[in-house]
């Protein structure tokens, strides 16, 4: 469902301030896997995210998406194969326009755009069954400006609004990082019930190490732009998060005392 062939990408190249933020990342997602991804800040998690989204274009090497190669396509194209949820509430939805309004034109995110009038009622309906799913009485609130909602609810929405196309790949960047922490164990449930439903192709970075271990069926720790250990479903079961840092430090040879404390133990 989702390929990475050979990417890289290097900012600022040929100047003192330049950093290789990928080397030559391989990564396959079958459909219906759940990859959580963890590492320390400037790891490559996000920047391999904005690959894969087409934000951000590859120095070179190949990006798939359901057996297609989209190395070249430009966001806009790839957003109609990708559901994305950011860590900000404020980002993946338009806070002028209503709940109906943003559920609209995300409904229609993969579809071919044709003159319509607003929202019918069967559609409404839909959305409103849909709201239902997030216990937070949003179906009630269908005109209710998104700018006017909490940052718990806003990222619910965001994240309903992100899967309920059934995107091929969904990308979720440190969704719940924001959030207070009864809200994030809220969108946490929601994001596994949502995944769960529609088997949907995943890859989730956080820095919440024991989300990324309770969470999916498998686990990639990136570290200065390489992936440096993979866990397959099998290993995941037992895996703790100690065991997880001496492979670390195993692997690269040195502690990890200031990364600990930035991966939220």
């Amino acid at each position: 469902m989702l390929k990475l062939e050979q990417i890289n990408k290097v900012f600022n190249e040929a100047t003192p301030d330049e950093k290789i933020a990928l080397d030559e990342i391989n990564l396959e997602l079958k459909s219906g896997d759940f990859v959580t991804v963890i590492g320390s800040n400037g790891a490559g998690k996000s920047t391999m995210l904005n690959m894969i989204s087409g934000a951000l274009t590859p120095d070179f090497g190949e990006i798939e998406i359901a057996g297609k190669d989209v190395t070249k396509l430009p966001e806009y194209v790839r957003s109609r194969m990708i559901g994305r949820v950011f860590q900000d509430p404020m980002a993946g939805t338009a806070p002028s326009m209503t709940i109906e309004e943003n559920l609209a034109m995300a409904y229609s995110r993969n579809k071919k755009r044709v003159l319509r009038r607003g929202v019918d009622k069967k559609r409404r309906e839909f959305f409103r069954s849909s709201l239902e799913t997030l216990h937070l009485n949003l179906e009630n609130r269908l005109n209710a400006k998104v700018g006017m909602l909490s940052g718990g609810e806003r990222q619910a929405l965001s994240l309903l609004m992100a899967t309920f196309t059934q995107p091929s790949i969904l990308l979720l960047d440190e969704h719940t990082a924001a959030l207070d922490p009864s809200r994030a164990e809220l969108i946490t449930k929601l994001t596994k019930e949502l995944v769960e439903k529609d088997q949907l192709t995943t890859l989730m970075i956080t820095h919440n190490m024991q989300q990324a271990l309770d969470l999916g069926n498998r686990l990639i720790m990136m570290d200065k732009g390489q992936i440096i250990i993979e866990v397959g479903a099998e290993e995941k079961k037992g895996l703790t998060i100690d065991k997880l840092m001496a492979e670390f430090q195993r692997i690269r040879g040195e502690q990890l005392t200031s990364d600990k404390a930035l991966l939220s133990v």
